[in-house]
Order: structure tokens, then sequence, then C-alpha cells
């Protein structure tokens, strides 16, 4: 009897701890499925809130509501001079989103004289007539031979004197990158400026370009003063982005990249920005698509007007268009007596 005895015994163990496991796989299971259910409502909260947010008009904002803008300017120049000319520049990187993004509405309600525009992102066979004819404007075209890829225009009231495209450098002017239209008082350069790239691989094109570019620029200043704008793709000082010191090792705040822009001034050419409003905090012309950077104001100052010293009296102002949509960089302005 007591063998019997002793296998009902280690029965019983042997259903006991199979009932053990059988528990224990069930409050896994359990578990299991508790943080499944969790997940999933963290997942429809978190979808709720994004639709939430992009609805808002948020994240990515591409419309603007041009009609609530002040597009006037009462400033003068130095000698009193109320200004007489306008002229606007826009990196609006893609020509063909831009116009999506309603972005030549900007010509109804600035008005510009001239406009100035960026990365027009398309080649010379696909440029239409929905892009270069404007109502009162003719345009003019600097584009390179690859598709979605720089290339800078120029929409004027005025009919320049002549146009130029490049600055005689066979290697660089392949991309599109420098359009001049001179005028009776002064020479208008529209320039995209080669950026350093990611992990600065371009950056020894980007300095020999800079000294090509400045020598140019000399050139045509010594027959008549020079308005330069566009996309020059360097913040200056650390006033101009958001986050200066983590960015000392990224294109555009290299700091050979900004030596090549003090150089610039100091040939005798001036920052209009600057020199009107040389402590003003938080004034960025270029926010990443990512992290809602624009929203925020996380930015960088990239885009410019700068002129010959000897034209100061003519500056009357220097605005930033933060509130114009259609681009990841807003349009500038700069009014001038001539």
């Amino acid at each position: 009897m007591p063998p019997k005895k002793t296998k009902n015994v280690k029965s019983k163990l042997e259903d006991g701890t199979k009932a053990g496991e059988m528990s224990k796989k069930k409050r896994i299971l359990k578990d299991a499925k508790k943080e499944k259910l969790a997940e999933k409502k963290e997942v429809i909260k978190a979808v709720k809130k994004a639709k939430e947010i992009v609805k808002s008009g948020v994240v990515n904002k591409s419309a603007t509501d041009f009609s609530s803008l002040d597009f006037s300017c009462k400033q003068k120049s130095s000698e009193g001079h109320p200004w007489n000319l306008k002229i606007a520049s826009w990196n609006i990187a893609g020509v063909r989103a831009w116009q999506k993004k309603d972005g030549m509405k900007y010509f109804d309600f600035e008005k510009p004289d001239i406009l100035c525009v960026q990365e027009i992102k398309i080649s010379p066979n696909k440029l239409d007539a929905s892009i270069t004819d404007v109502p009162g404007y003719t345009s003019y075209w600097c584009l390179g031979g690859t598709d979605g890829y720089a290339g800078v225009g120029i929409y004027s009231k005025i009919k320049p004197i002549y146009i130029k495209n490049g600055i005689g450098d066979g290697t660089h002017d392949k991309e599109g990158r420098v359009i001049t239209a001179e005028f009776e008082n002064f020479f208008l350069v529209n320039a995209y400026v080669p950026n350093a790239g990611r992990g600065l691989v371009r950056l020894k094109e980007r300095t020999e370009w800079d000294q090509l570019f400045r020598e140019y620029l000399k050139r045509l200043d010594q027959t008549k003063p020079v308005v330069l704008c566009g996309d020059l793709n360097v913040s200056h000082k650390e006033i101009d982005l958001t986050n200066p010191k983590t960015n000392k090792n990224n294109a555009g705040f290299t700091q050979i990249e900004r030596d090549g822009f003090s150089t610039l001034l100091s040939e005798g050419f001036v920052d209009t920005y600057r020199q009107l409003y040389p402590d003003k905090t938080g004034v960025y012309t270029f926010w990443t698509y990512m992290m809602n950077a624009r929203k925020k104001n996380v930015g960088w100052r990239l885009d410019y007007f700068v002129i010959s010293e000897r034209f100061l009296p003519a500056l009357c102002d220097h605005v930033v268009r933060s509130e114009v949509y259609g681009s990841d960089h807003c349009p500038i302005v700069l009014l001038l007596h001539t």
C-alpha cells in the first residue's frame, strides 16, 4: 500500500505544477492583452492628436492669409527720401510646389517692382507660361541642366539694360546659380549659393565658389553699385540662427563659410538687415520642415540683401516676411530710393 500512496502524492504534485503553469500562462496572456490594449489606445490618441494638429495648420503650414498681412512701409532713407523701388527675394524651393501652395499670389499683395527667386528646381524644357508669364512682369531665367536642382529667375516690371547668366566660371555656371540684371543705377545679382552639404562634403567647392563670386561682385562694383540678393547659405553671426553652439560644424555655419561672408563685407559691401537692425534677435528666413521648427521659430537667416557701401544713401528698409508661406524659406524685401 505505501508504494501506491507515494504514486498518488507524486501525481498530485505533478497536477499542481501543471495547474500553476497554466495559471501563470493565463496571467501572462492577460497582461499581454492589457499591454496591447493600452498600446492601441495610445496609438488612437496619437493619431487623433496628429489629425488635430494638421487640421489647425501647425505642421508644415503652407497657406498664407495674405489679406491679414500689412505690406506697407513708411521707412525713409537716411537722407529723408521715401522709397520708390521695391525688390523682393525668395527661395521658393521648387517652382511647381510653390505654385501649388499659391505662392504666386504673393505678386498681388507685395506688388514688388522686381522679384528674384531661387531654387527653381526645373529644367529649361519644362519652363512653361504658367511660370514665366505674370501680368505686368517680364521674366528672365538661369537654369542648370539638371531637373529638380538649383536655378534662379527674375520677374521685373522694369526693363533691364542687359541680362547675364553665370559668373564666368565654366564649372559653377553649369548649375544655374547666378543671374545678373543691369539697371540704370545699379547691378542686381540674384544668387543661389552652393550648400556645403551634409557632412561638409562640398565645403571645398563652396570655398572656391566664395572666392570666385567675390571677385565677380568686385568687378561689377567698379562700374556701378551692386545689389546682391538671394539664398547665400550662411548665417553670418550667432545672432543669425537659433542654435549656434550645436551648429558650428554644420553647413551654413562653419567658421570658413562665415569668414568668407566677412571677407565680402570687408571689400566694400553691406548686409542691409544688420545695417538697419544690428541687435534684433529671432529674425530668420529659413526653417526646416522637421520638428515643427517654423511654428517654434527655430531657424536660420540664410537670405540676404547685400549692397555696395556707397549705395547706402539709397537704403530705406529691409523687411522679412516671416508670415508668408509657400516654401521652407520666406521672402525678404529691400526698399530703396533711387
